[in-house]
């Protein structure tokens, strides 16, 4: 598969409806629309920030399944801002199959499911595109009339959004953030960002064989013996077409803080991240320090992990269940560091019944699991793995 091409402003024919008061996708098909392809140039276009500096593009990079690829200081943990110092305090996530994630709600059993950044604060993908080109910390523009005053000052923008989405799409800075917005939207909802061709979905297509490690580890993710299905999985059953690897919800496992981190961004080890509950829809305080279960596709290629990068290894991050079952003095050490794993964020609403479930992970079977994570990984990104 070809990896995303530069962005042009060329736009050709043809108009898509996009309701503009609701903030939704009324595209006949996003994969091949006008509209995407401005979104495309939209996302690469680093004048959409304050110092012209980054782009969407900086922080979710292409060649690396839409993840921050660099090491920002911190080892890649956090990314920093358009004026190249400021740091934020969470793991930018891959956008590699973003528009599959389901708008914030909540579920008939009340549970808080979807939405996007990992506290949902964004309920649907035309909220989430808006709020790093304002944040003073990302991209940094100012204010919605900035973004308005942008476009209309490229008349390759001006024209396309007058041609795709119509003549009073850019007319209020309101106007012109919800357009911007819809269209990078448009461009993270076609196939480049979901292709489902990793060796996985070939697998389950019949094009290939899993090798046995790769299967040992298949095995043993779907079976009862771990916790990893729990939450790894939208549908439980085995060889799902399309599955995300997510069950879109919010848990709080223990996640320590990132002190390296908390030391460079300025805020500091008192600081407190709450998760869900920064969520201004959330007022529940049950759910501090919950976050949304990421998407295991492209996992092998886009660390560090956790929400706060907090661990470099993907081997770390799985050993980290461990230390839930105490079954040895190995289990309570963080081998990244050879010390004790550090103390949950949010100790009070810490999952502990979801996490002493299942059976210890041996060596063996970690190595088994990071097999088949592996396989999980986009095809254009597999020359990325390291075995």
């Amino acid at each position: 598969m070809t990896l995303i091409r530069k962005p042009t402003l060329q736009v050709q024919g043809g108009i898509f409806a996009v309701v503009l008061a609701t903030a939704s996708l009324a595209l006949a098909n996003p994969a091949s629309s006008d509209l995407a392809e401005l979104g495309r140039a939209l996302f690469f276009d680093a004048r959409l920030s304050a110092n012209g500096k980054q782009s969407c593009s900086s922080c979710h990079d292409p060649s690396r399944a839409f993840s921050d690829a660099r090491d920002n200081g911190v080892a890649g943990a956090a990314s920093l801002g358009d004026d190249g110092v400021s740091l934020g305090d969470r793991n930018a996530p891959s956008l590699s199959y973003v528009s599959l994630t389901p708008d914030f709600h909540r579920n008939v059993d009340g549970e808080h499911v979807g939405g996007f950044f990992v506290d949902g604060r964004a309920a649907t993908m035309i909220e989430q595109a808006q709020e790093p080109i304002l944040n003073p910390i990302e991209m940094a523009l100012p204010n919605a009339d900035a973004v308005r005053k942008s476009m209309r000052a490229i008349p390759g923008y001006a024209a396309a959004f007058e041609e795709l989405m119509g003549a009073a799409s850019l007319d209020t800075p309101e106007q012109a953030q919800i357009s911007v917005a819809t269209a990078i939207a448009a461009f993270e909802n076609t196939a480049e960002f979901s292709p489902f061709d990793s060796k996985y979905d070939r697998y389950l297509r019949g094009e290939l064989s899993l090798d046995k490690e790769e299967e040992l580890g298949r095995i043993l993710f779907f079976s009862e013996l771990i916790n990893c299905n729990r939450c790894h999985l939208l549908d439980r059953r085995e060889h799902r077409p399309s599955e995300l690897f997510t069950n879109h919800r919010y848990h709080n496992i223990g996640v320590p803080i990132n002190s390296e981190l908390r030391g460079k961004n300025g805020l500091g080890e008192d600081h407190v991240d709450k998760g869900l509950l920064q969520n201004p829809r959330v007022n529940d305080k049950a759910q501090s320090g919950r976050f949304r279960v990421p998407s295991l596709r492209n996992v092998a290629i886009t660390g560090p992990y956790m929400h706060n990068g907090v661990f470099k290894e993907l081997e770390t991050a799985i050993v980290f269940y461990n230390r839930f079952l105490l079954i040895s003095e190995e289990s309570r050490t963080n081998p990244e560091t050879n010390q004790p794993w550090g103390a949950a964020e949010v100790p009070q609403t810490v999952d502990l019944e979801l996490l002493r479930e299942g059976q210890p992970l041996t060596e063996r079977r970690v190595s088994q699991l990071v097999a088949f994570l592996e396989t999980l990984t986009d095809q254009r990104y597999e020359h990325l793995l390291e075995r």
